[in-house]
């Protein structure tokens, strides 16, 4: 008797069928799927078509702006949060909303892409970047005679050590930090992400941003982003014209609030209604919150007053605490030392990685020449 044997042939493109509807069934109910599949089927064209006289000009604007918000923070907090999420939908929003009104207008412009969404933000960022890692917040603007000059007679501060800020200078230092970042991105992208798998927390956020724009859902998303946006922008607005009124100097009103006494407003310990430290708060991871706040704690309400306690021992008592010479002379070196000692440990660590990377890459180029 014949065994009857079923012709896989012809099942197979059956049940291939059947997988296929239930995956296109999974990507309809799912909307991660749904938006991956979008994705796919979007057309991808040359990096040179999505650099745009718009986008250029959009950066621009959007790169002015953040510099001004980063030069407040920069020079109030010390602490810089990462602002590309904002930066992303700030972009969005721009280009969006030219393309609308010239489409109201019956005039024809070419599409707004995810790619050309991200060049902008990108741009918007590095413009904000330079102008804080450059030294505008910190260095570069100390080296004039008008803070040589408030430096005293210091060892460090000999006759014409200061420079004045010029465009011209400070144009070729600023080309000179950015192309010195271009060097070294390739091999720490190849130990930082590559290697040890490291999230980039700010950049999958930005990344994920704009792929939700780009979507069928984009516009709603937006919109409810934007709304909050206005929401806090107005609230932290009106809140700054109110504290405007009970301002009627530097350590006045609700800029320098004694909350915790005077004995301990004269050691810095007070409460700031500034928004910008509360935004800033809210951006930061919570280590750089925890580690700020005991920072604070045990530099103002330990060291300093300790130090301070030696005036005429330790440091000259006729000299202002803000001089060189003064206990701000123990504050500056204390802190370059903890941040040298940080940054030498690290580099330290990645220095045997970078040196492979580098390495690495050097022989890929040279086989690829030959």
């Amino acid at each position: 008797m014949d065994a009857i044997i079923p012709d896989r042939t012809r099942i197979a493109p059956a049940e291939e069928i059947e997988k296929h509807v239930a995956a296109e069934g999974d990507r309809e109910s799912d909307p991660a799927l749904a938006l991956e599949r979008e994705r796919e089927l979007e057309p991808v064209g040359r990096w040179q078509d999505e650099l745009t006289v718009r986008g250029m000009v959009a950066a621009l604007l959007i790169g002015f702006i953040y510099t001004v918000i980063v030069m407040k923070i920069a020079l109030t907090t010390g602490l810089v949060p990462t602002l590309n999420v904002s930066a992303a939908l700030l972009s969005f929003l721009a280009l969006r909303g030219w393309t609308r009104l010239l489409d109201r207008f019956g005039i024809v412009s070419r599409p707004f892409t995810r790619q050309e969404n991200t060049i902008v933000q990108t741009c918007g960022v590095a413009c904000y970047t330079i102008a804080f890692a450059g030294g505008f917040g910190s260095t570069l603007l100390g080296l004039n005679k008008n803070t040589y000059e408030l430096a005293g007679d210091s060892p460090g501060n000999g006759p014409g050590s200061y420079k004045e800020p010029g465009i011209g200078w400070m144009t070729a230092f600023l080309f000179s930090c950015s192309f010195g970042g271009l060097l070294t991105l390739i091999p720490l992208r190849q130990v930082l992400v590559v290697d040890y798998k490291l999230v980039y927390p700010s950049g999958t956020a930005t990344a994920v941003l704009i792929n939700g724009f780009h979507t069928t859902q984009g516009d709603k998303n937006s919109k409810k982003q934007i709304r909050g946006f206005l929401k806090y922008f107005g609230g932290s607005f009106l809140w700054s014209f109110f504290q405007w009124f009970y301002t009627g100097g530097d350590v006045c009103g609700f800029v320098q609030f004694p909350t915790f006494g005077l004995k301990a407003w004269k050691q810095t310990f007070f409460f700031d209604f500034s928004m910008t430290y509360v935004g800033a708060g809210m951006i930061c991871p919570h280590i750089v919150n925890i580690s700020t706040l005991l920072g604070a704690i045990l530099s103002y309400g330990l060291l300093w007053p300790l130090i301070s306690k030696n005036k005429g021992d330790w440091y000259p008592a006729n000299e202002k605490e803000s001089s060189m010479k003064s206990l701000y002379g123990y504050k500056a070196f204390i802190c370059i030392a903890l941040i040298m000692g940080m940054d030498s440990t690290t580099s330290r660590k990645l220095l045997p990685s970078l040196s492979k990377a580098c390495i690495d890459s050097l022989a890929v180029n040279v086989w690829t020449i030959e």
